[in-house]
């Protein structure tokens, strides 16, 4: 939060207002805050129907999964009609952005007319945020009709495999085990076993 309009002291979230009608912020309203300093630009949440959630504090495992990845994933995507970004601002309608750690989308289309139903692949690594990635999140990319998300436990390595995007829930949930090759449906060349990592 920026420090010179709120005192250090002041919590960052609350739920006082649980069970009440609170006011609903638009994509449009969150970036001019931040364009005016109210919302400091490295503050990680995102707007979920309106309201603006924290994102849980990223823990060692999941930097280490994530970095293991990038290097992985990086090399396989030069010169393939496959981009790739991390940790970027995906908005999906008028009230609602979404911040996934891995984004994999065809080069054809320019980054900026970026929709979940046009992504190839979405990767979340979680560690404290695991259950919101697997339930809420899960069923969130489903309904924008994201056809396939992977949740990786950054401590088991264990990757809950997302597919067939339903109004409400994916059609289809498998585990992968840290041994098991996991190749996405529509970009085969991104196949990874995450047991075979350089984790450190």
């Amino acid at each position: 939060m920026n420090q010179h309009l709120r005192p250090t002291s002041l919590p960052a979230t609350t739920r006082a207002a649980e069970g009440l009608a609170r006011r609903r912020w638009s994509v449009a309203e969150i970036e001019a805050m931040v364009a005016e300093g109210i919302i400091l630009e490295d503050e990680r949440f995102e707007l979920i129907g309106g309201e603006a959630v924290p994102m849980s504090g990223r823990g060692i495992p999941h930097e280490v999964v994530k970095a293991a990845l990038q290097q992985y994933w990086f090399p396989r995507i030069v010169g393939s009609p496959i981009d790739l970004i991390t940790e970027t601002t995906l908005r999906v309608g008028q009230d609602e952005f979404y911040e996934p750690d891995f984004l994999f989308w065809p080069r054809s289309i320019p980054l900026k007319d970026l929709a979940a139903d046009t992504a190839l692949l979405i990767v979340e690594v979680a560690d404290t945020s695991l259950r919101y990635d697997l339930g809420t999140k899960a069923d969130i990319y489903s309904r924008l009709g994201l056809c396939e998300l992977w949740v990786i436990n950054a401590n088991t390595l264990v990757t809950t495999v997302h597919r067939g995007p339903q109004p409400t829930r994916y059609a289809s949930v498998e585990s992968k085990q840290p041994n098991e090759r996991i190749e996405p449906s529509l970009a085969p060349s991104l196949a990874v076993t995450l047991g075979t990592l350089d984790l450190g």
